[in-house]
């Protein structure tokens, strides 16, 4: 086992100390300091987002649909309390839904591959980490907090605890649950210094918080634990993708298929192919893995990922035939139905699309769809779609604030929306800082952007091009790259690069392919 150290900072990966020896407290979240803000901006314990998953475990959780209509009221105070954010472009937020569909594999280690959901139990038997594949989210954590008050001392639960709210938060838009999660993972070491399961658990978290340097040292300490831990393998992949380590996790993937194949590895495995320019291959391995699938979550999972790529690639009828085998396994997966109103909007079914993400919207605040959403009234351009995409990027406002109050790392995003709606200053510092922390594709687009509205055309080029340097095939990268190339005077290569966006994908976004054809015509006229 690693050296414990005593002079660590809380929440590092070195610091396997409780932070308290008050069970219940642990269990409910009752704690002093839980959040860094106001109930009312950070979803902190006792408020209304923090609804069904806290009550104690005798008692029965609200119905989802209070659930949902209280965690959406929530968000919505902390957006009317906050400044008004003017945007995210559609095409950046496949960025941020990344962790959802196409490479599931960011937000939460190996639990997403698996659905959403834990098995109810008894208090007679705890859940085990395979049990967060299927089931009632709710009801599982319930299940595990009533155990734990009979059995304080199993390390197992509270480690499998801690996952599942991390689990919570990334299926309910809920960032409050990343601090209980790690109460919960820290009570787990202290119980048995080491164990495996807290370890990957804490990389999870990690990697929800996008900490990916501390989520590939808690996967790699949980390795060497237990070198076949599925979510330990499973987070050392996505943290070597969203470090931009493309080699290195290729081995990772490679290495995990070996040691533990099945669904959540075949689809990081696709991933890595994918952003390496590899559709084929990962399109491929994908089939396999919906062939592979039985539980409905697996289904909806894996057909969701195959319409995420069939959409990248323009392929749009293709994708909504996935999304409907998704939907008809589970009809209320989110990104199913948030990507099937994209496929819907990139089609020229603008109002099944509209009404889609306001059905969405409706029950997660979840910045993708809210973006989507926003734009989608942009372009529809009738009375007062201004101010309803308004208030979407209001919404996307107050959930970044939440997510920075659980502990997350939201510079990436706040890059994109505020490259694309006025605040260039603030764009550029915070894409600075992400390169800072990591070298994707994703961050080099994204300072590339940032650099481009600044006026810093001649020094963006260079990120620019990184960015498309895999392979990756992205219309969105290779829209920003024929815009910058267009402003530093090389209209040969920004007529080669917009063209290569909109026949790639045409529909990647209402506002940006709107933008690139007009470019491309205006480059075509000056000829």
């Amino acid at each position: 086992m690693p050296p414990r150290t005593t002079d660590s900072t809380p929440g590092s990966p070195d610091d396997d100390r409780a932070p308290s020896t008050d069970p219940e407290a642990e269990i409910t979240g009752d704690r002093e300091g839980d959040a860094a803000a106001g109930p009312e901006a950070t979803g902190s314990p006792g408020t209304a987002a923090e609804a069904g998953s806290e009550h104690e475990a005798h008692t029965h959780p609200p119905a989802v649909g209070d659930d949902a209509r209280q965690r959406v009221a929530a968000v919505r105070r902390a957006a009317d309390g906050g400044r008004r954010w003017r945007g995210l472009h559609v095409a950046g937020c496949a960025v941020l839904l990344a962790v959802a569909v196409t490479g599931g594999a960011i937000a939460v280690g190996g639990v997403q591959d698996r659905g959403a959901g834990v098995d109810a139990v008894s208090a007679a038997g705890a859940l085990s980490p395979g049990d967060l594949a299927r089931g009632d989210l709710d009801a599982g954590i319930a299940s595990l907090q009533q155990h734990l008050r009979a059995q304080p001392r199993d390390f197992g639960s509270w480690a499998t605890l801690g996952v599942a709210y991390v689990e919570q938060a990334r299926t309910k838009g809920d960032p409050s649950r990343y601090p209980q999660a790690e109460r919960a993972l820290k009570r787990s070491l202290a119980l048995e210094p080491g164990n495996d399961q807290a370890l990957a658990g804490h990389a999870a978290l990690a990697a929800a918080r996008h900490d990916f340097p501390g989520a590939l040292t808690y996967a790699g300490r949980a390795l060497e634990q237990n070198p076949y831990n599925e979510r330990a393998l499973c987070t050392r992949i996505d943290a070597l993708v969203e470090l931009g380590r493309y080699d290195d996790a290729a081995k990772a993937a490679d290495t995990a298929d070996d040691r533990r194949p099945g669904i959540p590895v075949f689809t990081r495995y696709a991933y890595v192919h994918e952003l390496r320019g590899d559709v084929r291959t990962a399109r491929a391995v994908l089939e396999r893995a919906l062939g592979s699938a039985h539980a409905p979550a697996d289904v909806a999972y894996v057909a969701t990922a195959l319409g995420q790529l069939a959409w990248n690639q323009g392929e749009y009828r293709t994708a909504l035939g996935h999304y409907a085998r998704a939907l008809a396994a589970d009809d209320a997966y989110l990104p199913a139905l948030e990507g099937r109103a994209r496929a819907q909007a990139a089609s020229g079914d603008r109002t099944a699309a509209v009404e889609g993400l306001e059905q969405v919207v409706a029950r997660f605040p979840l910045p993708g769809p809210l973006v989507a959403l926003g734009e989608l009234y942009e372009d529809r351009g009738a009375d007062g779609d201004r101010a309803k995409a308004g208030d979407q990027y209001a919404l996307v406002d107050a959930w970044t604030a939440l997510a920075r109050a659980g502990g997350a790392n939201t510079d990436l995003e706040t890059a994109l929306a505020a490259a694309d709606h006025g605040d260039e200053k603030e764009a550029l510092r915070a894409a600075r800082a992400e390169w800072e922390r990591r070298h994707s594709v994703h961050t080099a687009d994204a300072l590339a952007w940032a650099l481009h509205v600044n006026g810093r055309d001649e020094e963006a080029l260079p990120y620019a091009r990184r960015a498309t340097a895999t392979g990756y095939r992205n219309a969105v990268f290779l829209y920003h790259r024929g815009v910058i190339e267009r402003a530093t005077g090389d209209d040969r290569e920004a007529r080669t690069h917009l063209k290569a966006a909109l026949d790639l994908n045409p529909g990647f976004s209402p506002l940006g392919a709107r933008e690139a054809r007009t470019a491309l015509k205006d480059l075509e006229g000056n000829r």
